[in-house]
């Protein structure tokens, strides 16, 4: 029999306008169904639009084009039945956890009674009896995000859409909340009939959802969608277990086919936020492991999240110092030459690779070496950037050409007067 479908997304997009007609593109052309009896985890890096679409679903952000479909009709959000989970707790910090949870339930058509009797089993549900009386500033991280969940399962939504949930909580405390849902899910005792996880923690995925789906960013657009039919509880030792996380690691590094130059054509090519020191220190650990390491073991080995160590890896495949395949990092020759090379060698190794790779490093030295006086106002390349970025991500995005490029001695850059300009001007061979 085939499964109901929950929501459809058809061909949404999503864009802000940042000023003067300009228009900055966060999701393009997503697709998407989520069926009656799935988990499905959206993982992607920061800037993918992974919130962003998530609010869209629940009706709480207009989309710019496309389509939302609650059971086969336009969405509406006030008959959808759909609850919201969010990072930061949300909680009223004068009510008690009765109080916040029956706050979910307002405008739901219930009297007190029915209101209470709800958000009693809620509470019980999340393993919260005994604190219905207490106030948020005596619970923990934990216990108050259980308090968050509690109120959006009061509601007993179809679609219960959960963003980051364990994200500002330690390990510990994380581990035990998503073993809890997992444990609620499996038995039949969440009341929502589908479950959609924003998440940047490509293990939490793997460990509690049926289906992966998988944003690339600048814009975000599906890149995989991937079934992860393991069975509950999940060993995260298992071959099958660590062949998932491979998989979804190998996606989300994935490098576009081809890196655009032209100003006026495609999708302008996005730095990730890497610093040159960064970049080295990632390639020389891995030239010291024979030129090749698992990623998920790399990152477990480091303690880093996924946004901390994948600009990394993204910055050394841009420079052509490494490649991912099959869930592994793996050093090219240009690589292993420069975790190889002295310091002079190194420099020399960067501006070569900078030149050839780097479309805004390459557009900076053509500028500057054209005008006259060699020496060009950085708001000059913010206005080119805000042509493609929101003004944070364009400032994001100079400051990591200015990094590579002073690394390289490309050029120099004046903090004071706000000016990148050549040193010692000479031709350079673009």
């Amino acid at each position: 029999m085939q499964k109901e479908v929950i929501v459809e997304i058809r061909g949404i997009k999503k864009s802000f306008f940042v000023g003067k007609g300009k228009e900055i593109t966060v999701l393009e052309d997503i697709n998407l169904k989520i069926y009656s009896g799935e988990f499905v985890s959206i993982l992607g890096q920061s800037g993918a639009g992974k919130s962003t679409l998530l609010r869209i679903m629940a009706g709480l952000v207009e989309p710019t084009e496309g389509d939302i479909l609650y059971k086969g009709k336009p969405l509406k959000k006030a008959e959808a039945k759909i609850a919201v989970v969010f990072q930061s707790f949300a909680l009223f910090p004068w009510f008690t956890v009765l109080e916040n949870v029956k706050i979910g339930l307002v405008g739901q058509g219930l009297n007190e009674e029915e209101m209470k009797e709800r958000a009693v089993r809620a509470i019980d549900l999340v393993g919260l009896d005994g604190f219905e009386d207490a106030y948020p500033r005596e619970l923990s991280g934990g216990m108050r995000q259980r308090v968050g969940i509690a109120r959006a399962v009061a509601v007993e939504p179809e679609l219960l859409l959960m963003d980051e949930p364990f994200s500002a909580l330690d390990v510990l405390t994380a581990d035990n909340l998503r073993g809890d849902i997992i444990d609620l899910w499996k038995e039949g005792k969440m009341p929502a009939k589908a479950v959609v996880l924003v998440t940047h923690n490509i293990e939490e995925a793997v460990s509690m959802s049926s289906r992966a789906v998988v944003l690339s960013h600048n814009p975000g657009k599906v890149k995989a969608d991937i079934p992860l039919e393991l069975p509950y509880p999940r060993d995260k030792n298992s071959r099958d277990f660590k062949f998932l996380l491979d998989k979804i690691y190998t996606v989300l590094v994935k490098p576009p086919e081809e890196i655009p130059f032209l100003l006026a054509a495609g999708k302008y090519q996005f730095l990730p936020h890497a610093k040159v020191g960064a970049i080295a220190g990632l390639v020389e650990l891995v030239h010291d492991k024979d030129g090749r390491v698992d990623i998920y073991a790399l990152s477990s080995e480091l303690s880093m999240e996924v946004d901390d160590i994948f600009p990394l890896i993204e910055a050394s495949v841009i420079l052509d110092f490494g490649e991912v395949r099959e869930g592994d990092f793996i050093l090219t020759e240009k690589g292993k030459n420069w975790a190889e090379a002295d310091t002079l060698q190194k420099k020399e190794i960067f501006k070569e690779v900078a030149l050839q790779n780097v479309q805004l490093i390459k557009q900076i030295m053509q500028v500057l070496s054209t005008i006259s006086k060699h020496r060009v106002s950085e708001e000059f390349f913010i206005d080119i950037l805000k042509n493609h970025f929101t003004p944070e991500e364009s400032w994001n995005q100079l400051e990591t050409a200015i990094d590579w490029g002073r690394y390289a001695e490309l050029f120099a850059y004046d903090y004071d007067a706000g000016e990148l300009y050549l040193e010692e001007p000479q031709p350079i061979d673009l």
